[in-house]
């Protein structure tokens, strides 16, 4: 647990240039949209409709992909998921990213499970790096004014 915590710390201190600025007065979407690494997330966000929701009061715990993640996908799928027929899935992708709350790294446990907005459960897991189901956290507590991001390596996909 302690190796996990000091490795957490060390991801974010690594990752704390591209949020070098304090986010207490910007909200999860204006922070995201400021780090200038989660493009595609915030397209997707858009498309999804869910500007308003993501800028309201919250709290939320946003796990957050960044635009390399999303370029991982299988060639297209992106660009599918942004076509207006495809907008529930690509809602419920978005929102199985997105945990009612502000959970920050420290109230973490191995094993534990959080339900998702999109009401499918994710799990965490605590060992030489932290993981959201198979994402690993690189870079934890970003704060906002309504709430907390935590980067991830890969886009997770809600149970179908």
């Amino acid at each position: 647990m302690r190796n996990t915590l000091l490795a957490l710390a060390a991801t974010t201190a690594l990752a704390a240039p591209a949020f070098a600025d304090s986010h207490g007065g910007m909200n999860i979407v204006e922070t995201a949209v400021d780090a200038g690494s989660f493009t595609t997330l915030v397209a997707a966000v858009e498309a999804a409709g869910l500007v308003d929701t993501l800028s309201g009061e919250g709290p939320f715990t946003v796990f957050a992909p960044t635009d390399e993640a999303f370029a991982a996908l299988p060639e297209g799928t992106v660009e599918s998921l942004l076509m207006e027929e495809n907008r529930d899935q690509l809602v419920a992708i978005l929102t199985y990213h997105v945990v009612p709350g502000a959970v920050m790294s420290g109230d973490l446990s191995d094993g534990m499970m959080a339900e998702t907005v999109q009401g499918s459960d994710i799990t965490v897991s605590l060992g030489d790096s932290v993981m959201i189901n198979d994402a690993t956290v690189t870079a934890a507590d970003i704060e906002a004014s309504n709430g907390v991001i935590h980067v991830i390596d890969s886009v997770i996909m809600p149970p179908m």
